[in-house]
């Protein structure tokens, strides 16, 4: 059964799958697909980056959090149960890395990118240039798809859902940014209120 997601900026529905299907006589379009993320990242989502210090960057809420080192990023596979808590400088390495950059070199003509040779930042502005980079590359690729381009399977560069469409993977990497970019951006929120059980003399 469909699933109505929203009414702006254009009605569109979603499968649970997340197949896009054309609703009210409007077909799902790369500006309608383009439009749900930038228009989160342009309000909401990377304004609330703005001013990110190394030391938040790096901070580490709890104890053996995962981060990123010089030339590499804390992972494990399988992974532990529970997983360890991670950095913001993690979880922004793996929306530029994975999300991004990585997309951007198999579907777009971006330079290769994997977690393995990727030169990790260990200052905010460094990092906040890299996802701006990506970001950048990623979104102006995803307006220039025609239909057919979204109709396209993506291919083996996604594993097993080669066979699932450019569009649904748009919409994927729209959920895993709107998604990474709240966990961000809780932890900021964390980070800035750290101290105010000490200073009203709570536990």
């Amino acid at each position: 059964m469909a699933q109505t997601y929203g009414c702006a900026p254009a009605a569109w529905l979603l499968s649970a799958t997340g197949h896009a299907w054309q609703a009210r006589g409007m077909p799902v379009s790369s500006e309608v697909l383009a439009d749900q993320l930038d228009w989160h990242w342009q309000h909401l989502l990377r304004p609330r980056l703005d001013g990110l210090t190394d030391a938040e960057y790096l901070w580490e809420p709890a104890p053996g959090c995962r981060t990123v080192r010089r030339d590499s990023i804390d992972f494990e596979l399988p992974p532990p149960v529970p997983a360890p808590f991670t950095t913001i400088a993690w979880r922004m390495a793996h929306v530029t890395v994975g999300v991004f950059a990585m997309r951007n070199h198999h579907h777009f003509g971006g330079p290769p990118a994997d977690y393995q040779s990727w030169p990790y930042a260990l200052h905010a502005a460094t990092a906040l240039e890299q996802l701006d980079d990506a970001y950048a590359r990623w979104i102006g690729g995803v307006r220039g798809l025609d239909e057919a381009a979204l109709n396209r399977p993506v291919g083996p560069a996604e594993g097993p859902w080669a066979d699932r469409t450019m569009a649904e993977l748009v919409l994927h990497i729209n959920r895993e940014t709107i998604h990474h970019g709240a966990e961000i951006a809780c932890l900021r929120d964390l980070y800035a209120h750290r101290d105010a059980h000490r200073a009203d003399g709570t536990a």
